[in-house]
């Protein structure tokens, strides 16, 4: 009788939409239950039925709080879970915000598509009441099972503020899910906890084929795109997701205006959830990396200076495009695939004179990506919007580990592993990372496919 099941309902040669269904010892636990996004903030495939169950779900774990671990969370509750949701406190309390925010972009989309409602907002207070415990990372979360105890830890991803690694130890075998893992060095957040004594891990591969090549260069490169669209009077735009990009980028101004490698101009931050969550941020600042908590006890404060400027209101953000002046606009969504940062983009794209810095992972189907591919135009609310303005892609700014680091993470545990399981990132990049991982260490993996059921032994 295998000591785990496995079943993988989302996040399987994708990028997004991590869920996965684990069972043992006569009970079901998910890690995540995020949404699948691509073309559309929300795809029409999340409102499809979960293949399991959901009132037989014993335990929801969720390794950090972007959308695509946490958005179907309430379209689970509402088709009748009604078990206990685990996570760390940070990631409890962004899960909120970026739930109820996410309802504006969703019920629009599906009213276009002519699709229900994914969810409403009595679901997410639901969820939230269900999510009333929280743990800190190292903290064994003890499960009864029918057969002995399982105990269930949380490690440190390194991803975003409050991201984990969720270890199950059970029957004398360990099970761990990576979550995403974040990149080496952040900016801002600890380094990822290496792992020891696994049996089988479940690993992301978003960038599992390719390298940080501008890694160490990122704030140089960053800072030339910026001093030059300034000296042409343009535009730099920034799509940023709410969560560690947005704080990252208003670190990187920080540093950049308070030593004076950028002239001081109006850099606006267009997120009302992105301000919402650097508020989060700035409460957990004893969860950064060493560097950073002593940059704040030095008394700076790290995402503000002189020159910013918050438009949380929908008059703000309109009167953006009315300042004629050069500056910088940061907004959401981080794939531009909804949100404020569209609207600047239909006036800012076909500008030769401005600039658009991508600073994270752009999923297929995505506007994001049909401007990372640099196409002659892409298209916006159904109207074609000329691509002139330059493109610069950073790919140093990314909180997911590159391949090297991938690689290298799995050398922590590789003398106890039993079989490798690569998930989260796109069919080419998952096979390539499950190769170089069979090569380096001689360890059986796994590329399952959506819908496969796998037995651990």
């Amino acid at each position: 009788m295998s000591t785990f099941k496995i079943t993988f309902a989302g996040g399987a040669q994708m990028p997004t939409g991590s869920n996965f269904l684990v069972e043992f010892g006569g009970k079901k636990i998910l890690i995540d239950c995020g949404l699948v996004q691509g073309e559309k903030y929300s795809v029409p495939i999340n409102n499809a039925p979960f293949t399991y169950d959901p009132k037989s779900v014993d335990v929801l774990f969720i390794t950090h709080a972007h959308l695509d671990h946490v958005g179907r969370i309430p379209r689970l509750v509402r088709d009748g879970f009604r078990g206990q949701i685990i996570s760390t406190e940070p990631t409890r309390e962004m899960a909120e915000l970026i739930m109820l925010d996410s309802m504006g972009i969703l019920g629009k989309e599906a009213a276009h598509d002519g699709l229900p409602m994914l969810y409403e907002e009595k679901d997410v207070l639901e969820s939230m009441h269900l999510w009333g415990t929280t743990l800190t990372y190292e903290k064994p979360f003890t499960i009864k099972t029918n057969d002995g105890d399982a105990v269930i830890t949380l490690h440190d991803a390194g991803h975003i503020l409050g991201s984990s690694i969720v270890e199950i130890a059970y029957k004398g075998k360990k099970l761990a899910f990576t979550g995403d893992l974040g990149n080496t060095p952040s900016p801002l957040m600890r380094d990822t906890t290496p792992l020891k004594d696994i049996d089988y891990l479940v690993i992301e591969s978003v960038y599992g084929d390719r390298n940080h090549k501008d890694k160490d260069k990122r704030i140089e490169i960053f800072k030339e795109a910026v001093v030059s669209t300034v000296a042409k009077g343009g535009t730099v735009l920034i799509p940023a997701f709410s969560i560690e990009r947005t704080q990252e980028m208003l670190l990187a101004f920080n540093e950049l205006v308070e030593s004076k490698q950028i002239p001081e101009i109006p850099v606006y931050l267009n997120s009302p959830l992105g301000i919402n969550i650097t508020k989060i941020y700035k409460k957990y600042d004893s969860w950064f990396n060493e560097n950073i908590e002593s940059v704040i006890k030095s008394g700076d404060d790290i995402f503000a200076f002189k020159g910013l400027i918050q438009t949380p209101t929908p008059e703000a953000s309109k009167a953006i495009n009315g300042d004629n002046r050069p500056k910088v606009i940061i907004a959401g969504s981080g794939m531009s695939n909804g949100g404020r940062i569209l609207h600047h983009e239909a006036k800012y794209l076909p500008d030769p004179n401005s600039t658009i810095i991508i600073v994270g992972y752009m999923a297929v189907g995505t506007i994001g990506r049909h401007i990372v591919d640099e196409e002659k135009e892409v298209y916006i609310h159904g109207n074609p919007i000329p691509l002139r303005a330059r493109v610069v892609n950073i790919h140093g700014f990314s909180a997911h580990k590159d391949s090297e680091h991938l690689v290298e993470f799995v050398g922590s545990t590789a003398s106890t592993l039993k079989k490798v399981i690569v998930v989260l990132g796109e069919p080419k990049s998952t096979y390539f990372l499950g190769q170089r991982i069979h090569e380096t260490y001689d360890v059986p993996v796994s590329v399952p496919e959506k819908g496969d059921v796998m037995e651990l032994d």
